[in-house]
């Protein structure tokens, strides 16, 4: 897990990327967090040439580092690129090979991850790539298990997005991955985005003009969010909607792109994650306050969300424990947690159903 800035994220830079992956990644990555006391990683560019044409050549990106320095990556993000259909240069793929060799983390947005099936290591892997190309991916890569209409993947060492929007919501599970739920709350509130969309939601959402205005799901998840605890049912929230369970499924469908039920265990999810991560050892009041109802229950959902078990999760992601009576301290942010005040208890609501964008 990556301790303070010592995990390096190099993102390269082909000719003609797209800039708003880019971007991404610079805003989730590379800014410094004052308010945390440290940085979260070291983060960098760099590209095969001192002039990299971008996108339809809306400008020129200059004065970033050589390919060099994605050989001391950690987790390289490979390029991304509208033309699919030009193969990568081959010394670019050379670079993803030898850092996937030495053991770095990949992560692809968009397009990326024909660069890393181009590099031939995503054969018999699952990944993600935008819905506008599956045919044409599926018919040059067919040994690569494609997961059609979902956000991200994440298969461990390789990580997919699939569309420009989609990378949002893989680089804050990565800082989730890393640093934890409160974390990853904090640099999703900075950017006013939602704090987390699990990577099985479907890309596209429908999002005609409502016909009525009240149809927004916004004030019932704000609603349901502050009741996590209490026994809600999916029955109890078409009730406050004033609609059937079936309607309400359609809502939700339409508009976030899940059902009723992954959304409010998610929510739980998440809630349970930030009371481990805020020193709550006692796992019947987590499962309780979170409305996992048991500490069985808990286990499971995190196991399957996090890949860890509460203890786990607690060793990488709880509060360090307090240095004896009359011993120095540095007034360090321990890793994990957050200043007190610095982040709002409560959740982030934003207008629900984004949807993704060819890159």
């Amino acid at each position: 897990m990556p301790q303070g800035s010592s995990h390096r994220i190099v993102l390269v830079v082909d000719e003609n990327s797209n800039p708003f992956e880019m971007s991404c990644a610079i805003e989730v990555f590379g800014l410094p967090r004052p308010e945390l006391g440290r940085k979260l990683y070291d983060f960098r560019l760099c590209a095969a040439e001192p002039h990299t044409r971008m996108r339809d050549g809306f400008f020129t990106l200059t004065g970033v580092a050589g390919l060099e320095a994605a050989e001391e990556a950690d987790t390289l993000i490979v390029p991304n690129r509208p033309d699919t259909e030009v193969p990568r240069a081959e010394h670019v793929l050379d670079v993803v090979r030898r850092a996937h060799a030495r053991g770095a983390r990949l992560v692809g947005f968009c397009s990326g991850a024909f660069t890393i099936a181009e590099a031939g290591l995503l054969d018999g892997r699952r990944a993600a790539c935008h819905w506008m190309w599956e045919q044409y991916f599926r018919t040059r890569f067919p040994e690569v298990r494609l997961e059609p209409d979902v956000l991200f993947v994440d298969d461990g060492d390789i990580l997919t997005a699939s569309g420009s929007a989609s990378a949002l919501d893989l680089a804050l599970h990565v800082v989730r991955r890393d640093h934890g739920a409160e974390i990853a709350n904090h640099v999703s509130r900075r950017l006013v985005f939602g704090p987390h969309r699990d990577g099985g939601q479907r890309q596209f959402v429908e999002r005609p003009l409502p016909p009525v205005p009240d149809e927004s799901l916004g004030p019932l998840l704000a609603w349901a969010q502050e009741r996590l605890g209490e026994p809600l049912t999916v029955a109890d929230l078409a009730a406050r909607a004033a609609v059937s369970p079936a309607t309400l499924h359609r809502r939700f469908r339409a508009q976030l792109g899940t059902t009723p039920l992954a959304w409010l265990t998610g929510e739980r999810v998440a809630l349970a994650c930030r009371l481990i991560e805020r020193g709550e050892e006692r796992l019947d009041v987590v499962a309780a306050r979170s409305g996992l109802g048991t500490a069985a229950n808990l286990r499971a959902r995190l196991r399957r969300e996090t890949g860890l078990s509460p203890s786990d999760y607690r060793r990488r992601f709880g509060p360090e424990p307090a240095p004896p009576p009359g011993s120095p301290s540095s007034g360090s942010v321990p890793s994990g947690s957050v200043p007190s005040g610095s982040v709002p208890s409560g959740p982030v609501m934003i207008p629900p159903g984004r949807g993704t964008v060819p890159a």
